[in-house]
C-alpha cells in the first residue's frame, strides 16, 4: 500500500494536507508542528475512532484529545494505492459520533468499494490488526522498545514456529483449545453441563425415593393419630358421663348443704332475738374494754409506785436544828474560847520574866545592899508564882472546853464543819421534797382507785368485771355468727342453684374405657392430636405435589440413561482433542526450533550494520527484549547494560526486522524515531531506511535536520 496524500480536520489540522509519494518520504518540522497528530489521523482513518473509550487521568482518549481546535466536526481524506487501484478513503462526523460515517471509493470514478468497511478496513488494506500496526508499523521515540499486545506476539510466534503469519497453526490450535473448553471448560463446558444434568436427575431421582418414603411414614402416623383420636373421644364421654354422676352427688351435697346452713341460721336468730341491738352491745363492750385497760393501768401504776423514801441519818451533834446554824455557833464558841485563852497566856512569859529579873535583881541587891533586899526579893517572887499557876489554871480550863466543842467533829477535818453541814442540808431537803411527792402521788392514786371501783361496779352490776367484758363479747360473737350463717345460708342456695342449674345427664361411652388421663389433658392430647393430623395432611399434599413437580420416575430414569450415553460420547470426543492438542503442541515447538531464529538473525544483520560490526551477538528472548554482546565481551547482557542510542538503535533493528516480516503490505512510519542517533550510525539507519523504501513506502517525521542534511550530501556525492 502506497499513501499519496492525507487531508485531515484533526486537532490543530484545519483542512491541512499533506503529500507523499513512493519511496522514503523525509518530513522535516519543528515541534508541535503535528507530526505525531498525522500519524494519530492514518490509525484512526485506517481502523476508526475508538468512541468507547473514556479519558483516565493523565491520558486523554483520541475523541476529544483530537477533537479540532476550531470546533469543526472531526474529518479526514485519504487517497492512497492499493493492490494496484487508486482508491479513497473518506471519514466523517454524523450527528454525535466523531468519524462515524466511512465511504471507500476509487479515486478515477468514485465507485464505492464494497470490500472495505469502517470495522475492516485497516485489516484488509495492511493484512494485520490495529495493535499490529501501531506497534511494528510505527517506530516513535516514546516507546522505541517493543511493548508487549497479544496480537503482536500471536503474529511473531506463527511467525518464527511455523514460518507462516497466517496463523493457521494458532487457529488450529485455538480451535483444539475451543472444542476442548467446549467439552469441558468451568461449568460452561458440554461435560460439565451434561455432568451438572445427570447429577441433578440423581438428585430428583433421590428426591423421589425420599418423598416416598416420607408419604409412607405420613401414612402410618395418620393411621397412629386416627385411632388414638377414637380413643380419646371414647375417654371424653366417659369422662363426661363420670362428671354428669359426679355432678348429681354434688347437687345432693349441696341441698343438703343448704338445709344445714337454714337451721343453723334460724337457730342464731331465735337467739339474738332475746339480745341488745348489735350497736348497743358493741358500745357495751367497748366501754368495758376501756374500762379493762384502765384497770391494768391502774395496776401496772400501783405496782410501779415509788415507795416510802428513807429518813437521812443524821448526825447527833446537828441534833434536829439547821446543820449550818449549828456549825456556824460551834465555829463562833471556838473563836470565842481561843480568844480568850490568848489573852490570859501573857501573864505567864511576864512571869518567868519578872522572876528572872526579880532573881537578877536579888542577886544585885545581896551584893548591894545585903540580906533585908534579899528578903523583899524573895517575897516579890512568891507572889509573881502565884498569880502564874491561876493563869494556868483558867486557860486549861478553856481548853477543856474547846476540845468538848471539838469532840462532835472529831470525824471530820478541821476545815471539813461548814461542807459537812451543807452535806447534811441538801440530803434533809431531798428528803422532805421525796417524801411531799410521795404523799401527793398517794393521794392521786387513792382518788383514782376510787372513781374506777364506782364506775366498774356500775358496769358489772356487783360482779367480775371482767366476766361482764366477756358476757358482751359473747353476745357480739351471737350477732356475727348470725351475719356469717346468713352469708354461709346465701352461698349455699347460690352454690346449690348453679350446681342444679349446670347439672346435665350424659350417656355412658360406647367402649371400655382404658384411658387415664383428666379431662383437661384429654382436650390437650385431642387438640394436639388434631392439630397434628391437620399438618400431616398438609405435608401429604406438599409432598405430592413436589413428587408432581418432579415428574414421572420412569421418564427421569430413561432421560438419565440418556445423558449417561451423551457423558460417554463426550468423554471420547474430550480424549481424541487432548491426544490432537498434544501433537500440535508438539510440532509446534519441533517448528519453533527450526523457524524462531529469522527474526533475531535479520535483527543481528541490521544492529550490525548500525554499529559498523561492534555487536557480532544477539538473542532475541520470548518477551521481545534482547541481550547483545560486544566483540570484546564474553556473556550476553540485556539492554540495560548499553546506551541509550544504543539501545533505540537495537530496538530500531528489531523494529525492522518485525515490519518486515509483520507487516509487509503496509508503510513504515518513523516520528522521531532517529533522535539520539549519532551522525556515523544516522547516516547507517538512513542508508538501512532507503533499501528498505525499494520494496515499501518509508515516511519519516523528525524535528531535526541532521536527517535531511545527509540525505543532500549522500545525492550530491551520488
Amino acid at each position: 500500500m502506497i499513501l499519496y496524500s492525507m487531508t485531515a480536520t484533526f486537532g490543530k489540522l484545519e483542512h491541512e494536507t499533506l503529500h507523499l509519494h513512493e519511496g522514503l518520504n523525509l518530513v522535516s518540522a519543528p515541534n508541535e508542528w503535528g507530526k505525531s497528530t498525522w500519524c494519530a489521523f492514518l490509525v484512526n482513518m485506517l481502523y476508526g475512532l475508538d468512541t468507547r473509550a473514556r479519558s483516565a487521568k493523565g491520558v486523554l482518549a483520541d475523541k476529544e484529545h483530537y477533537a479540532p481546535w476550531s470546533g469543526a466536526p472531526m474529518s479526514g481524506r485519504i487517497e492512497l494505492s492499493w493492490q494496484g487501484r487508486d482508491i479513497t478513503i473518506e471519514r466523517r462526523s454524523t450527528g454525535r459520533i466523531p468519524m462515524g460515517d466511512f465511504h471507500a471509493y476509487e479515486t478515477a470514478t468514485g465507485v464505492e468499494i464494497p470490500e472495505l468497511t469502517a470495522a475492516n478496513c485497516g485489516q484488509k488494506l495492511l493484512g494485520v490488526e490495529r495493535s499490529v500496526f501501531t506497534r511494528a508499523g510505527f517506530l516513535r521515540f516514546s516507546d522505541l522498545p517493543v511493548s508487549q499486545d497479544d496480537a503482536l506476539r500471536r503474529r511473531l510466534n506463527s511467525l518464527v514456529t511455523t514460518g507462516d503469519e497466517s496463523g493457521a497453526a494458532d487457529k488450529l490450535a485455538q480451535n483444539l483449545k475451543d472444542l476442548k473448553n467446549r467439552c469441558r471448560y468451568n461449568r460452561s463446558g458440554l461435560l460439565p453441563q451434561a455432568e451438572e444434568q445427570r447429577r441433578t436427575l440423581h438428585e430428583q431421582l433421590d428426591e423421589l425415593s425420599r418423598l416416598t418414603r416420607e408419604r409412607e411414614t405420613l401414612r402410618s402416623r395418620l393411621g397412629e393419630l386416627g385411632n388414638r383420636v377414637e380413643q380419646l373421644e371414647n375417654h371424653r364421654m366417659a369422662l363426661r358421663y363420670a362428671a354428669s354422676l359426679e355432678s348429681a352427688h354434688k347437687v345432693a351435697a349441696a341441698e343438703a348443704e343448704k338445709r344445714e346452713a337454714e337451721d343453723r341460721l334460724r337457730q342464731l336468730q331465735a337467739r339474738c332475738a332475746s339480745l341488745p341491738a348489735r350497736e348497743e352491745g358493741l358500745a357495751a363492750l367497748r366501754e368495758g374494754q376501756e374500762l379493762l385497760r384502765e384497770q391494768q393501768a391502774i395496776a401496772a401504776e400501783n405496782a410501779a409506785a415509788i415507795p416510802v423514801p428513807a429518813e437521812p441519818n443524821i448526825p447527833a451533834r446537828y441534833g434536829s436544828d439547821d446543820p449550818i446554824r449549828v456549825v456556824a455557833a460551834d465555829r463562833d464558841a471556838v473563836r470565842e474560847l481561843r480568844s480568850r485563852v490568848r489573852k490570859t497566856n501573857f501573864a505567864l512569859p511576864a512571869a518567868a520574866a519578872v522572876l528572872t529579873v526579880f532573881g537578877v535583881a536579888l542577886l544585885a541587891a545581896q551584893l548591894l545592899w545585903g540580906w533585908a533586899s534579899l528578903a523583899a526579893g524573895c517575897l516579890l517572887g512568891i507572889a509573881a508564882a502565884a498569880q502564874a499557876a491561876a493563869i494556868r489554871k483558867e486557860n486549861a480550863a478553856l481548853r477543856a472546853k474547846e476540845q468538848a466543842v471539838c469532840a462532835k467533829y472529831a470525824d471530820l477535818p478541821a476545815d471539813g464543819w461548814e461542807a459537812d453541814a451543807a452535806r447534811v442540808r441538801q440530803q434533809l431537803a431531798r428528803y422532805r421534797e421525796a417524801y411531799a411527792a410521795y404523799e401527793k402521788a398517794a393521794r392521786e392514786r387513792e382518788e383514782r382507785s376510787s372513781s374506777f371501783s364506782a364506775r366498774a361496779a356500775a358496769y358489772a352490776g356487783g360482779g367480775e368485771l371482767s366476766e361482764a367484758v366477756e358476757a358482751r363479747r359473747e353476745e357480739l360473737s351471737a350477732w356475727d355468727a348470725l351475719a356469717d350463717a346468713q352469708r354461709d345460708a346465701q352461698r349455699a342456695l347460690a352454690h346449690y342453684e348453679a350446681l342444679r342449674g349446670m347439672a346435665e345427664t350424659q350417656p355412658p361411652a360406647p367402649a371400655p374405657d382404658l384411658r387415664s388421663e383428666s379431662r383437661e389433658e384429654t382436650e390437650t392430647l385431642l387438640r394436639d392430636a388434631r392439630l397434628e393430623m391437620r399438618q400431616l395432611h398438609e405435608a401429604l399434599g406438599q409432598n405430592q405435589g413436589r413428587a408432581d413437580a418432579l415428574g414421572d420416575e420412569d421418564a427421569l430414569r430413561r432421560e438419565l440413561r440418556e445423558v449417561n450415553a451423551r457423558i460417554a460420547r463426550l468423554e471420547d470426543t474430550y480424549a481424541a482433542l487432548e491426544i490432537a492438542q498434544n501433537a500440535l503442541s508438539k510440532t509446534s515447538a519441533e517448528l519453533q526450533r527450526r523457524f524462531a531464529p529469522r527474526i533475531a538473525k535479520r535483527c543481528q544483520a541490521l544492529f550490525s550494520r548500525l554499529t559498523d560490526g561492534k555487536y557480532p551477538r544477539l538473542l532475541l528472548r520470548d518477551d521481545l527484549s534482547l541481550q547483545t554482546a560486544a566483540a570484546d565481551e564474553d556473556t550476553l547482557r540485556p539492554s540495560l547494560w548499553r546506551s541509550d542510542g544504543t539501545v533505540d538503535e537495537l530496538y530500531f533493528a528489531l523494529r525492522m526486522a518485525v515490519a518486515e516480516e509483520l507487516t509487509p503490505d503496509a508503510p513504515l512510519i518513523l516520528d522521531d524515531a532517529l533522535v539520539r542517533f549519532d551522525d556515523v550510525r544516522l547516516r547507517r539507519a538512513l542508508e538501512v531506511l532507503k533499501e528498505v523504501s525499494a520494496s515499501k513506502q518509508v515516511i519519516v517525521f523528525t524535528c531535526q535536520g541532521r536527517e535531511a542534511a545527509l540525505m543532500e550530501e549522500e545525492n550530491a556525492e551520488l
